[in-house]
């Protein structure tokens, strides 16, 4: 089956808004993993798309460099998951998010959709 999704015409570039949260991946949410829990919040509240990246290394605010080589890293490797969609529909569903993800990074950023449209 073809995508039905039109794309924007040249020059007509339509706006949106990505946010990435910076989480662990130990983070939990009512005792279930805080990343798959947020994915299942935004496939519910029908946010366009959204994927979790799994690291192999990284650090978060002042903590040494965590890699995937480590035996002891104990579920302190970063999980970044970023979703876009409509200022709007986030608005609508970043409150929550914030309450679940307490105390992680949150960024948001305006963003050009150069193809496609979130619809």
């Amino acid at each position: 089956m073809p995508d039905e999704r039109k794309t924007v015409p040249a020059g007509e570039a339509n706006m949106a808004v990505q946010v990435t949260m910076f989480l662990h991946e130990d983070d939990k949410y009512q005792h279930r993993s805080l990343p798959m829990e947020v994915l299942k919040y935004l496939r519910a509240e029908n946010v366009f798309g959204a994927v979790a990246y799994h690291s192999v290394g990284g650090f978060m605010g002042r903590m040494g460099i965590q890699t995937a080589t480590l035996v002891d890293a104990g579920g302190r490797l970063p999980v970044v998951l970023t979703f876009v969609d409509t200022d709007e529909h986030i608005q609508r569903v970043l409150p929550h998010l914030k309450e679940m993800a307490a105390g992680r990074l949150i960024v948001r950023e305006n963003v050009v959709v150069e193809q496609g449209e979130l619809d």
